[in-house]
């Protein structure tokens, strides 16, 4: 079995079913005696160009070990597909189980908004404390 690493760009009006679909093809995988090493969804992102008069589309990025035959499988489930506008299967030397640069960036970004968010958080509760405060004052 050889190793495979699979990029999926999905029409961003089927971003629901991402998750199916993603299973439906790490199910193909396992059936067929292979292993998914690593199963990352980088989300909606801006594409670099149009594609079918799109500028946004759901990633999604798989690393594989499997037979050439599940991999001519999926090229043509993934190529009889209208949700996946796009789809690169390329031929690892070995399984890469780290996280990629892009899904280190959103785990960073969402980190990011997390702290943001939680930094507001006390000041709107402050805040009301506050308001409450002065117009009790004012009475």
């Amino acid at each position: 079995m050889r190793h495979y690493e699979i990029v999926l760009l999905v029409h961003p009006d089927q971003s629901e079913q991402v998750p199916a679909m993603v299973e439906r093809y790490t199910t193909v995988v396992t059936d067929a005696g292979g292993t998914v090493h690593r199963n990352e969804d980088w989300g909606r992102r801006q594409l670099a160009f149009p594609i079918q008069d799109l500028h946004k589309a759901h990633y999604i990025l798989l690393n594989v070990e499997v037979s050439d035959e599940t991999i001519d499988d999926l090229k043509t489930t993934f190529r009889f597909n209208d949700a996946i506008l796009r789809s690169l299967i390329m031929r690892r030397k070995d399984a890469v189980t780290e996280s990629s640069p892009m899904m280190k960036s959103v785990e960073a970004k969402k980190a990011k908004e997390e702290a943001q968010a939680a930094a507001r958080a006390p000041r709107t509760e402050e805040a009301e404390t506050e308001a409450a405060d002065s117009s009790a004052a004012e009475e």
